[in-house]
Parts: structure tokens; sequence; C-alpha cells
């Protein structure tokens, strides 16, 4: 199975903090952003319940599922 097809594949559990739905995502509907720390570091995606905008903490074991199934990341970068 070739990476994009691993990517395709890859299907991530999530749950709605406002409507408490828990569903499944496709690595495209998830976005991941890696900042200088933890409190930095984080996941979003829209509940497809309630279209509420969702942003969760994302820990090292997190991070490492999200890339490694596709999803979308983005490096902040702090200037000085």
């Amino acid at each position: 199975m070739t990476e994009a097809e691993v990517a395709v594949a890859a299907v991530f559990k999530a749950a709605c903090p406002d409507c408490r739905a828990s569903f499944e995502l496709a690595a495209g509907a998830l976005r991941l952003a890696i900042g200088a720390s933890d409190r930095t570091t984080f996941y979003s995606f829209t509940c497809p319940d309630c279209g509420s905008a969702v942003r969760k903490p994302a820990g090292e074991r997190i991070v490492e599922l999200l890339t490694g199934g596709g999803v979308r990341t983005l490096r902040l970068h702090i200037t000085a």
C-alpha cells in the first residue's frame, strides 16, 4: 500500500465538545498545527453534526498518529 493509499484509508475517531456527538473523520477533514510547545500544538476539525469549529490539544502520540495517517500539517513559527 502506498503512502497516498494509507492517507485515503486513514479514519480517526473524534467527538464534539459542543453537541457531544461521536463520529469518524477522514484525514482530509482534520488539520494539525505544530507549535513551539505542547500548548501551541493542536488539531482541528468541523463537527459534521452541528458545524462547530473544534480545536483540541495534540501531544506527541496524537501528532504521530495524525501525521502518519496523512493529516495536513501546518508548522507554526514564532518571530522574534
